[in-house]
């Protein structure tokens, strides 16, 4: 039987950010991660936004930990190497109808602790973009672009500096709940039972199937899996846009959008 303090399952960006942080905290620390590499399945597929904090509803755990987040991110990134640019992003009405949902989003955020965000006419948009046409924006200063390999390789280099072990091809098949933790059983070239006493779903879409694997764990507090399918669409030759665009939310969604990458 295996024996470790904490075992962080999956090695996306919240899995090593998690890693990251309990190994600086003097915990010991294995990351198991069914894939070949890191940051293979949900973190590879984000838009690689670090958003400003705008929609969320206030006081969700979504709107602090957005806005805390994404002020301590850009330090991070500064401090660690990892390439980013806080190129702004605009949401426009495209017509006067919508005006009134770009206020609703301005009062969202101010209630989040968003102070930063621009007023702009028709005018004053397209200055800043020549390309677009709208009756109205508002610019959100705060929100950047990110490579989030990088941001990952960054994590995953802290933790094991600190101590923490980073496992690839090593699926988690089932586990327990004990008094003290849990026991975990892992499969791969090499299956074994490892027992720890704190453990840290970080599966993303996966986590509440790999919660459900474990026997011991309430199910009524697990929550249901939302599915939900995002179309992309790569535009070839040169951008016609410096920050990212984004419509008025329609029900359901953020609308389509452009985003940018590092490349530009």
């Amino acid at each position: 039987m295996n024996e470790v303090e904490c075992v962080v399952i999956g090695a996306g960006v919240v899995g090593l950010a998690t890693a990251r942080a309990l190994a600086l905290a003097g915990y010991d620390v294995l990351v198991l991660e069914r894939a070949s590499t890191i940051g293979f399945e949900t973190s590879s597929r984000n838009s690689e936004v670090i958003h400003g904090g705008l929609y969320y509803p206030p006081g969700s755990l979504k709107a602090r930990c957005c806005v805390a987040g994404r002020e301590r991110l850009y330090p991070y990134c500064r401090e660690h190497g990892v390439p980013h640019a806080q190129i702004g992003k605009l949401i426009v009405a495209a017509e006067e109808s919508e005006i009134v949902g770009i206020e609703r989003i301005a009062n969202t955020a101010r209630a989040n602790g968003v102070d930063d965000l621009q007023w702009l006419t028709a005018s004053q948009a397209q200055r800043l973009e020549p390309a677009l046409r709208c009756v109205a924006a508002l610019l959100s200063p705060s929100t950047g672009i990110i490579d989030s390999h990088a941001l990952m390789l960054a994590f995953q280099g802290e933790a094991e500096a600190a101590g923490a072990m980073v496992v690839l091809r090593t699926p988690v098949l089932s586990g327990r709940v004990r008094d003290d933790g849990f026991d975990l059983a892992i499969g791969g070239d090499e299956p074994t039972v490892i027992r720890c006493r704190c453990l840290v779903n970080a599966t993303g879409l996966y986590a509440p199937a790999l919660a459900r694997s474990v026997n011991g764990i309430p199910r009524e507090t697990i929550p249901p899996a939302y599915f939900r399918r995002g179309v992309y669409f790569s535009l070839t030759g040169p951008a016609p846009f410096r920050r990212l665009v984004y419509p008025v939310p329609p029900p359901g969604g953020l609308g389509v959008h452009i985003t940018l990458d590092l490349g530009g």
